[in-house]
C-alpha cells in the first residue's frame, strides 16, 4: 500500500467508523466521543480486521490537538474566570492535587515508580472540558452561574495541565532518576529552568506582538471580502504558531496552539473566527480521539478489572467527593456542589495528551495509558447518568441526611440584606434578578432617575463586590421564597428578571406573586415559545431579537423619512 492510499485509508476509515459510532453513542443518550473512541478501538493493532496506519493516525492526532488548543483558547475569556475566582482557582487546584494524591498512591500500591504515579495520578485528575461543555449545554446549564463555575474550573484545570506539559519534559530525567550526582542533578535543574525562560519568552511574545499583530492580520484579510481567505487565516495562524513555538522555543504544540487562540480573541471578528474554523477543528477532533481509542487495548478491561474499577473509582467517587467538600466548604449550596461534582466525574483529552507524554518520556508504563483510556471511556459513558441523578440524590439527603440539611439551610451572611440597609430600598423598591451584562444596563438607568432597587443574584462574588459598593444586594436563587422574601418583595413596586438563565422564572413570578399579588413582572426571554408561555403569566416579556427589530426599523423608517424630506 502506497503512503498516500494509506494516508487515505485512515482518513475514510477513521471518519466513517466515527460517524456510525457516534451516532449510535448519541441514540443511546452517551456522548458522541464514547463512539469517536470506540470507532479507534475497532481499526486499532488491538482488534481484528482492517488496521490503520497509526504513524499516519499520529500525525493526523497532533493536528487534532492544535486545533483543539487553539479552539480552547479562542473561547478563553478571563473575565468569566475571574467572575468566579474565589471558588473556581482553589477549588481547581485542591481536587487536582486530592486526585493526583489518590491515583498516584494507588498505583504506587501497584509497584510502579513515582514517577509514572506522579503522571498516572495527574491524568486522572483532569475533566475534559468538551464532554462538560457539551453535557451543560444539553440540560440548559452552560449560561448558569452553576454552569459558569464548572467551566471557571475546568478552565484552570486546563491552564494547570498546559503547565505540566510544558514542565514534565525537563522533570523526566528526575522523576527516571537516571542521573545519579549532585552536579548531573543540577544540570537537570538547569535544564528546567531553560525551560522555563523559553517558555516566558514566548508568552511574553505573544501578548506583546502577537495580540497586536494578529488582529490586524485579521482585519487586513478581512477587508478582502473573501471567506475562503478568513478561514485559511484562523487555521493556518493557529498551526503555524503551534508548530513555530515548538521549533523555536522548544514550547509545546498544545501551548503554542492555546496561546494562538488567546491572541485571535483579542480580534473583534474573533467570534466568526471561532464559527468559521468550528468544522474543521471539529473534524479533526474526531481524528484526535479515534487515535486515542486505536491505543486502547480493551483485553486490558478482562485482564486488570480491579485495577480498572479502582480507576473509574478514583474519577467518579473520589473526584466527586473532593470537589463536592470543597464546594461546600465555600458554602455555596448542596445543588451546585452535586452539579459541580457531576461535571468533573470524568476525564477526557488532556487525560489522553498527558498519557500519551509520559510513555513517550519512558515515564508511564503502557498498561497506565491503557487504563487511564478505560477509566476515560466508562466515565465519559457514565457521565449523563451522574447528572440525571442530581435532583434524586438531592433529594434522598436532605430527607435522610441532618448534615445536607444543615449545609442547604444554614444561613450566609451574603443572603440575608444587612440590618443597615437604607429603609429606601426596602419599600417601592425593584427587585432585580440578575446582574449580568442586561441587569448592569437597567441598574444604571435605574440610578439615573433615582429608583431604589435590590439585586437578587446567584454570583456570591459579585454580591459582595456590590454591597462593598453600597448597594442592596442578596445572594441566592431567586426562584427560592426566602430569596425574595430578603429581597423584601412584599412591599417592592416591580420584579425586573434580567438573567439568562431563565429555567425557573415561573416559579419566581409564582413566588413573587404570592407574596405580593399586586407586584408588576417585567422579564426578559431568549425564545419565543418561552415568551408565549411567559405572557400567560401577566409578565411584560422582552423578547431579545423581537426588541432589535423593532428598533432596527424604527431607526429605518426614521431615516427614510429624513431622506425623503430633504428630497
Amino acid at each position: 500500500m502506497t503512503h498516500g492510499a494509506s494516508l487515505i485509508n485512515t482518513i475514510a476509515a477513521a471518519l466513517g467508523l466515527a460517524l456510525i459510532f457516534g451516532f449510535v453513542a448519541v441514540r443511546l443518550r452517551l456522548p458522541a466521543l464514547v463512539g469517536y473512541l470506540l470507532a479507534g478501538v475497532i481499526i486499532g493493532p488491538f482488534t481484528p480486521g482492517f488496521v490503520a496506519d497509526a504513524n499516519i493516525a499520529a500525525q493526523l492526532a497532533e493536528i487534532g490537538v492544535m486545533l483543539l488548543m487553539f479552539g480552547v483558547g479562542l473561547h478563553f475569556s478571563l473575565d468569566d474566570l475571574l467572575a468566579v475566582r474565589k471558588i473556581a482557582v482553589p477549588g481547581a487546584l485542591v481536587q487536582i492535587a486530592a486526585a493526583t494524591v489518590m491515583g498516584g498512591l494507588m498505583s504506587l500500591a501497584w509497584g510502579w515508580s513515582i514517577g509514572a504515579s506522579m503522571v498516572f495520578g495527574l491524568a486522572l485528575s483532569v475533566a475534559s472540558t468538551v464532554v462538560l461543555l457539551r453535557a451543560l449545554d444539553s440540560l440548559g446549564l452552560l449560561d448558569s452561574y452553576v454552569g459558569r463555575i464548572a467551566v471557571g474550573w475546568l478552565v484552570v484545570e486546563d491552564l494547570a495541565m498546559v503547565l505540566v506539559l510544558v514542565l514534565l519534559p525537563p522533570l523526566a530525567e528526575v522523576l527516571l532518576d537516571r542521573q545519579g550526582a549532585g552536579g548531573a542533578g543540577a544540570d537537570v535543574w538547569r535544564a528546567l529552568g531553560l525551560t522555563l525562560l523559553q517558555v516566558g519568552a514566548f508568552v511574553a511574545l505573544m501578548l506583546v506582538v502577537g495580540r497586536r499583530l494578529f488582529p490586524w492580520l485579521l482585519w487586513q484579510v478581512t477587508r478582502t471580502g473573501s471567506r475562503e481567505l478568513f478561514t485559511l487565516c484562523v487555521v493556518a495562524a493557529g498551526v503555524s504558531i503551534a508548530f513555530a513555538s515548538a521549533a523555536l522555543f522548544g514550547v509545546s504544540f498544545a501551548l503554542g496552539a492555546f496561546f494562538a487562540g488567546m491572541v485571535m480573541r483579542e480580534s473583534e471578528y474573533s467570534h466568526r473566527a471561532a464559527q468559521e474554523s468550528l468544522p474543521l477543528r471539529d473534524a479533526f477532533a474526531v481524528l484526535f480521539f479515534v487515535s486515542v481509542g486505536m491505543l486502547f487495548d480493551p483485553w486490558v478491561i478482562l485482564e486488570r478489572p480491579l485495577q480498572v474499577l479502582a480507576v473509574v473509582l478514583v474519577i467518579v467517587v473520589g473526584k466527586s467527593i473532593a470537589a463536592a467538600s470543597i464546594v461546600l466548604l465555600f458554602r455555596y449550596p448542596l445543588g451546585v456542589a452535586l452539579t459541580v461534582s457531576a461535571s468533573l466525574a470524568q476525564i477526557g483529552e488532556f487525560s489522553f495528551i498527558l498519557a500519551g507524554l509520559g510513555v513517550s518520556l519512558g515515564l508511564l508504563p503502557p498498561e497506565g495509558r491503557n487504563l487511564v483510556l478505560a477509566g476515560a471511556l466508562i466515565s465519559i459513558a457514565t457521565n449523563p447518568l451522574w447528572f440525571a441523578m442530581i435532583a434524586p440524590v438531592q433529594r434522598w439527603l436532605l430527607q435522610h441526611s441532618a448534615l445536607a440539611r444543615e449545609f442547604e439551610s444554614r444561613v450566609d451572611p451574603m443572603a440575608e440584606l444587612p440590618m443597615t440597609t437604607d429603609a429606601r430600598f426596602l419599600s417601592r423598591q425593584v427587585v432585580l434578578v440578575g446582574y449580568g451584562r442586561v441587569g448592569r444596563r437597567i441598574a444604571a438607568v435605574l440610578d439615573q432617575n433615582e429608583v431604589p432597587f435590590v439585586v437578587a443574584d446567584r454570583n456570591r462574588e459579585l454580591v459582595e463586590k456590590l454591597r462593598a459598593e453600597g448597594r442592596a444586594a442578596v445572594w441566592g436563587d431567586a426562584a427560592e421564597p426566602s430569596v425574595l422574601v430578603q429581597a423584601h418583595i412584599a412591599r417592592a413596586r416591580v420584579l425586573a428578571i434580567a438573567t439568562a438563565d431563565a429555567i425557573d422564572v415561573h416559579q419566581m413570578i409564582a413566588t413573587a406573586r404570592t407574596l405580593n399579588p399586586a407586584i408588576q413582572v417585567v422579564v426578559r426571554s431568549h425564545s419565543e415559545e418561552q415568551a408565549r408561555i411567559l405572557t400567560q403569566d401577566e409578565a411584560t416579556v422582552f423578547l431579545g431579537e423581537h426588541e432589535l427589530a423593532q428598533a432596527m426599523a424604527r431607526d429605518v423608517v426614521r431615516r427614510t423619512a429624513a431622506v425623503a424630506a430633504h428630497a
